[in-house]
């Protein structure tokens, strides 16, 4: 299996040799089709210009204002709400406001670290700070995250209640992930445990809230909205290990994002802290370069910055020291403990079938 290797309209299960085929395709544009209706209700309730530029960053308008029809991202997390609410016998719409509520979260933390990390580029055309302004990428994500928890608590039941409190720890251990992620940018060493915490924070923390919301709101007891955010959680870990080698191999074509882009930013990637552990020449030398780094930190301005055959070279150390292979290994064995959980869950095989078979678009995807 490759890990970026996606290109179909539908997957057959990785786990089993059966025939049956999911419309992967279909799943995630089901999402948006029911989600953005209330996603667009609730962002046009931001004051002006907040509305504007939470228009362009969806991509729903283009930087001049007029209408767009951007990508606004693969809507993995609003199609697993909807497909847990159907987990818990209740119909797909039920997970609907749960389904916004999280691509509201997700957003608020894309907006965010776009500026923290000084991106240019997402979903193929300039980030909001970039267009905007930095002060208006913080208020708007501000904004978005207020809206998430508006659109919960409005439903006014029992069950909206147990779905905010979800989201609420699902958005703090986020925040966490972010913070774990920026501090290991200056430090010389991080291990792979560390670095698998912070991704289980920042990526695992909300998809698992996702996965489980949806089933919440469809009235869903705790064993099974726990069994389904297990699920979720180590999707989320696959999610990013994938993610970790775009950031590096990836296509800017197909990314979205700059050649080497997680080099560039000296992020502590799980390719990279796997490398770092490995031992051998090709980490001895890594470790050196990285070393150098974290003592230039700061001193971008006297020039220090590097050209494009010192990222290739950093990337081809990280590959001959194992971290790539590592790292693909690493998203096939959190794909199969995320379809593990799902054992004791129970629900129609159509929709086991269904979150198999996002399971594996989230594996074998190109960006």
């Amino acid at each position: 299996m490759s890990s970026t290797g996606y290109q179909g309209e539908s997957v057959t299960s990785l786990e089993s040799n059966s025939a049956s085929k999911v419309d992967v395709l279909a799943l995630l544009e089901r999402g948006r089709e029911l989600s953005t209706p209330l996603l667009r209700e609730v962002v046009d309730r931001l004051a002006p210009p907040m509305d504007t530029v939470a228009a362009y960053h969806f991509g729903w308008i283009d930087a001049a204002g007029n209408p767009a029809a951007g990508d606004g991202g693969k809507a993995v997390r609003p199609a697993l709400a909807l497909i847990s609410a159907e987990a818990a016998g209740a119909p797909p719409e039920k997970g609907v406001p749960g389904a916004v509520a999280v691509e509201l979260v997700h957003n608020f933390s894309l907006l965010h670290d776009d500026l923290m990390d000084g991106d240019e580029q997402r979903r193929h055309r300039d980030t909001v700070w970039k267009v905007h302004g930095p002060a208006q990428a913080i208020l708007v994500g501000d904004a978005l995250f207020a809206l998430a928890n508006e659109v919960l608590l409005e439903l006014g039941t029992v069950e909206a209640g147990r779905a905010t409190r979800r989201l609420a720890v699902a958005t703090r251990k986020l925040i966490d992930g972010q913070a774990q992620d920026m501090s290991f940018e200056d430090r010389e060493r991080v291990s792979v445990d560390e670095c698998l915490e912070m991704e289980g924070n920042k990526t695992g923390a909300l998809l698992a809230c996702a996965v489980s919301i949806g089933a919440v709101l469809g009235g869903a007891d705790d064993k099974t909205a726990d069994a389904l955010e297990r699920y979720g959680h180590h999707l989320g870990l696959a999610f990013q290990a994938v993610d970790d080698l775009l950031g590096i191999w990836g296509e800017p074509a197909e990314t979205g994002k700059q050649a080497w882009s997680d080099l560039r930013q000296r992020k502590k990637s799980l390719p990279v802290c796997a490398a770092l552990q490995a031992g051998g020449p090709a980490s001895e030398k890594l470790a050196e370069l990285l070393a150098a780094d974290a003592k230039s930190v700061g001193k971008e301005e006297e020039g220090l910055t590097f050209d494009e055959e010192e990222f290739a070279t950093r990337a081809a150390l990280i590959e001959q020291a194992g971290g790539r292979e590592w790292t693909s290994e690493e998203a096939k064995r959190q794909h199969a403990t995320a379809l593990a959980a799902l054992e004791g869950v129970d629900m129609p095989d159509s929709i086991r079938e269904q979150l198999t078979a996002l399971a594996d678009f989230v594996v074998v995807r190109r960006r």
